[in-house]
């Protein structure tokens, strides 16, 4: 059975193919923003004032102040113009400041819902999309709000009021602004056209180096083991020099581009004094009016320089702003439901289908199956049976493609992601524990309930072997300390057994346990049927499922057998009997 891999994420709110808005999430925080960005607006206006006072005194200093010798005249001329040019490196620093506050809300916003959405598509695409690109977009949209781009953006909607005082001046020097301007434009579409392209490919390739990195650090060991480092560090250099090859071009192309702007610029204000030094000859401006026109062509000139200067920051900024929108649209934040009865542990699945991300076959098909309050099923099957897919299933990570999936009569997306974690324990196949205390690790990174931590910890066998580590409970996990594969096993265990959870999952949890720490297991199964937990363990171990109330074989995905142990058991041993019956009577042929 085939099917599009987007109809198994969970909490998609668009497909690939339909283009997406911008999210709630997303717009809440530029809605509010809009109070900060129309403060710095504001800023603007009066800064932009300010800057005609130098052309102002330019022009009373030649017509004025040198035609009559005054110097008093000069004197309170400067002393006002010194006044003004505090005034306005104090607005200036106001505004940064207010854009710096702003886009330090913005992360503090926007920062918490992305990060639960990396999260999400994470487990949406079974680990498989692990990048923490968009943490790094939150970072440069944030530097675009406070950098020279967005004042650009702010300053340029007072360019054509310098623009109107030139043609004040003389019509002549207003048309030269106008093709000054036409030019420096025509050149920043073009830095759009020439490196749009090549910075996609190249953010592209980048991430595939970094994604790619990323799996060969979790795989380290292996990978050093069996010498395929050098093989693998040529992979990631083809893919890392396609990326520097094309931000190189991008970046060549950008710098030609920004140096023809600067010569241009340079150029046109050196040009506009000859022009009107020459219509100074012909007594049609005054002298005061040439170096006036200068400086205001230049003030005209100077945010669409900051906007081709600064132009690469902008695109990376716009593309991500482009990601972290396509990411809250496609994992937004959960929508806040009626609470209901703390949960008693009961599923029942009525013709589940279940596929993981990116496969195209159901790995969990049409499985009907109730898993009573406080009972204990034991999971069998042969490998890629979908074992550990109906387990993510039970979890809540992995979402019906077709059927349901209830638990306490309730479909688990009725569930916040925070109730359903805490009446959860869950010990994965391969255990990972956090950085921090081990008593952090128990408790979940939680408020640490010190009894229910060291509860946990003897359920699981493993509060003597904590006592004997240098700082117990509070020894760290980071750093150049670490434990065995067994002894993390064993405080995975006391973190899922932690606060008697309803629901205890249990992925191969006898993997990498002793002797000691499988006694310790049969001894925390037992207890956790006294507290009425109801518990789905995933083992071959015949003494854990001797323990169970009934054993599930999956065989393909599908429900093979479903039983007491002592029926599954006696299955199993009549269908090798016929099976070895059938392979004897073929050889005698």
């Amino acid at each position: 059975m085939t099917q599009p891999t987007t109809a198994f994420a969970p909490a998609r709110a668009t497909s690939a193919a339909t283009p997406v808005s911008t999210p709630p999430a997303l717009r809440a925080v530029i809605s509010a923003s809009r109070t900060a960005i129309a403060s710095a607006a504001l800023f603007s206006l009066f800064l932009n004032l300010l800057m005609l006072v130098p052309s102002i005194y330019m022009l009373q200093v030649y017509d004025r102040v040198l035609s009559t010798g005054s110097v008093p005249t000069l004197l309170m001329l400067t002393l006002i113009t010194t006044f003004m040019f505090i005034i306005f490196g104090g607005l200036e620093w106001l505004r940064a400041q207010v854009m710096i506050v702003a886009s330090m809300r913005f992360d503090a916003a926007l920062g918490p819902k992305v990060h639960d959405a990396i999260f999400n598509r994470t487990i949406a695409s079974s680990g498989k999309r692990t990048s923490a690109q968009p943490l790094e977009d939150i970072d440069r949209v944030r530097q675009f709000v406070t950098g020279a781009g967005l004042f650009a953006l702010l300053d340029a909607p007072w360019v054509p009021i310098y623009v109107a005082l030139m043609f004040v001046f003389h019509p002549w020097t207003g048309w030269a602004a106008v093709f000054s301007m036409v030019v420096l434009a025509g050149l920043t579409v073009w830095t759009e056209l020439a490196t749009h392209h090549l910075l996609q490919e190249a953010n592209r390739s980048s991430m595939a180096a970094n994604q790619q990195t990323a799996s060969h650090l979790r795989n380290a060991e292996v990978i050093t083991a069996m010498g395929m480092l050098p093989r693998l560090r040529e992979r990631w250099l083809r893919d890392r020099s396609a990326a520097l090859e094309s931000q190189h071009r991008a970046s060549a192309r950008a710098g030609l581009i920004a140096a023809l702007s600067k010569t241009y610029r340079l150029t046109s204000q050196s040009l506009i004094l000859g022009l009107g030094a020459y219509l100074a000859i012909r007594r049609e401006i005054s002298p005061g009016m040439v170096i006036a026109g200068s400086i205001l062509l230049g003030r005209a000139l100077a945010p669409i320089d900051q906007l081709i200067g600064s132009w690469r920051t902008m695109t990376g900024a716009r593309t991500a702003y482009k990601r972290l929108s396509e990411l809250l649209g496609e994992y937004p934040e959960p929508v806040d439901s009626m609470r209901l009865p703390p949960i008693r542990g009961e599923y029942e699945l009525d013709k589940v289908v279940i596929a993981p991300f990116g496969a195209r076959m159901a790995v969990i098909k049409e499985l009907t199956l109730k898993i009573p309050v406080g009972s204990q099923l034991g999971v069998i099957g042969p490998s890629a049976a979908g074992k550990s897919t109906l387990l993510r299933a039970l979890l809540g990570l992995n979402r019906p493609h077709s059927g349901t999936l209830r638990l306490d009569g309730a479909e688990l997306s009725q569930y916040s992601r925070a109730v359903l974690g805490s009446a959860i324990g869950y010990l994965p196949q391969d255990v990972e524990l956090l950085d921090g205390t081990i008593s952090e690790n128990i408790a979940r990174f939680g408020d640490i309930d010190a009894e229910a931590v060291v509860r946990a910890a003897r359920r699981a066998g493993v509060h003597e072997m904590i006592l004997a580590l240098p700082d117990g409970y509070e020894t760290r996990l980071e750093g150049n300390f670490t434990l065995s594969a067994g002894q993390r096993q064993r405080v995975a265990l006391a973190r899922a057994l932690y606060k008697d959870p309803a629901v205890v999952i249990l992925d191969e949890p006898n993997s990498n346990l002793d002797e000691a720490g499988s006694t310790a297991l049969m001894r925390a199964l037992d207890e956790l049927r006294e507290i009425g937990s109801t518990v789905v363990i995933v083992t071959h171990r015949n003494g854990v499922l001797e323990r169970a109330d009934a054993v599930l074989l999956l065989v393909d995905g599908k429900l093979a057998l479903h039983g007491t142990p002592e029926q599954v058991s006696a299955s199993l041993a009549q269908r090798r009997a016929q099976h070895a019956s059938a392979k004897t009577a073929t050889g005698g042929a």
